[in-house]
């Protein structure tokens, strides 16, 4: 206990901010269809969020080293804040899409802070305990800001004022904690192509996570609005597709450690074309049918991302880890840049179902090229453990790798018959 308190400001402030920038996706959805925008530029909005986080995520650790870890955590939160508040000052899909740059650079920044923090201060005795309840934190957390969508009133400057207060707020966790900002990480080199040629069908599949998530979570709203759903109703349907897709972590990473992984992803990928279509063939049934398909979407499309990673890092040495991770995440930026704007365009141009198609489409073709890779390769021989990995910061792989070669430690590369389970 003592030990998680000494990290309660650390896990405090990623709660607050995850309740901010999570709830502020989908009001601006919601939002923008209420003042006249386009599905199109509702899309751009969600786009233009993963532009903010994927330039944060390369910038956040050359500025802690400029101005150390606190002023740099109130900078990114400062942006975050700004975004919120200044949305209603003028209604315009461009300069929103502005604002939603500013929200991304306040998330990968401020995660970025938080792991670097985390990463200088967990020991291998504590590493568990502290992951597992920052996890279950920041899951915890992106759950109720969906919620939050059936009380915030869209359009209106209170909503947005509700979030500005919550990203301030996180600031004073962090800013008043005793405890010591720790040195700053060195950043990685970024090398996608070396990433491709290590792990094609992980880096395959870290780009169908980023499609996936991305235009879920960012064009959601529009596609349950254009069902009929009540904002209510929007904001559980959200939710359920989080809480299935946290349920899904404990057996999808029992199987994917004792099993060819690329099997497991294979199955994962068909299942989630399943789960596409049924998701559409029940769009037109009850409420309660429309939240089972969305929390069973959750569950099988969720995993993708760590199972992916987890395969890549099968093939990479401990020294390579971190340079995978920050490849990887570069790859999922991808994705999850181009699919808001994509999935929008044709869903305004041919109907909402086509999120759910375009989203089949890219399980589809993952599960052909595992088929393709299983034909081509050898399964590895060492295997890293699967971990529940949230899409926020290279960092995170630093922090869960740290030790593990250490004396005393499970060396993560050994071979599974050789480790305990």
């Amino acid at each position: 206990m003592r030990t998680l308190l000494t990290f309660a400001a650390l896990f405090l402030s990623i709660a607050l901010l995850q309740l901010s920038s999570g709830a502020i996706s989908p009001l601006d959805a919601l939002s923008g269809l209420q003042n006249g925008f386009t599905t199109t530029q509702v899309g751009m909005l969600g786009s233009s969020h993963f532009l903010g986080f994927f330039i944060g995520c390369w910038w956040a650790p050359r500025l802690m080293g400029n101005v150390g870890h606190s002023r740099a955590f109130g900078a990114f939160a400062a942006c975050g804040a700004i975004s919120a508040i200044a949305h209603p000052i003028y209604i315009d899909p461009w300069l929103w899409a502005a604002l939603r740059i500013m929200t991304g650079l306040c998330i990968a920044g401020c995660y970025t802070v938080v792991e670097a923090w985390l990463q200088a201060r967990v020991t291998n005795s504590n590493r568990g305990q502290v992951l597992g309840v920052y996890r279950s934190v920041d899951l915890g957390a992106s759950l109720v800001a969906q919620l939050f969508i059936a009380v915030l009133e869209p359009g209106h400057y209170v909503s947005y004022n509700l979030l500005a207060i919550l990203c301030c707020a996180c600031l004073l966790p962090l800013l008043v904690t005793r405890s010591l900002p720790p040195v700053t990480p060195v950043s990685p080199r970024l090398s996608p192509l070396k990433t491709l040629r290590v792990s094609p069908l992980g880096a395959a599949g870290v780009v169908v996570a980023g499609v996936t998530a991305a235009s879920f979570r960012m064009v959601g709203p529009v596609y349950g609005q254009k069902l009929g759903l009540a904002a209510g109703d929007i904001a559980y349907f959200l939710a359920a597709f989080v809480l299935g897709g946290a349920v899904a972590q404990a057996p999808i990473g029992w199987i994917a450690d004792r099993y060819d992984r690329r099997w497991v992803l294979i199955i994962v990928s068909v299942l989630s074309v399943l789960a596409c279509f049924g998701t559409i063939t029940m769009s037109g049934g009850s409420r309660e049918s429309v939240l089972i398909a969305a929390a069973l979407f959750g569950l099988v499309t969720f995993p993708v991302y760590s199972l992916s990673s987890a395969h890549a890092n099968d093939f990479a040495t401990p020294e390579q880890a971190v340079e995978i991770s920050a490849s990887l995440m570069f790859m999922y930026g991808i994705g999850a840049i181009a699919s808001p704007l994509g999935a929008s365009y044709l869903m305004e141009r041919s109907g909402p179902e086509m999120l759910f198609i375009i989203i089949a489409i890219a399980h589809a073709s993952l599960a052909v090229f595992g088929l393709f890779r299983m034909m081509s390769g050898r399964p590895t021989t060492t295997r890293a453990p699967y971990r529940y990995l949230p899409r926020t910061t290279f960092i995170l792989t630093r922090l869960l790798r740290r030790g593990q070669h250490e004396p005393g430690t499970n060396n993560p590369n050994s071979n599974p018959a050789d480790r305990a389970s």
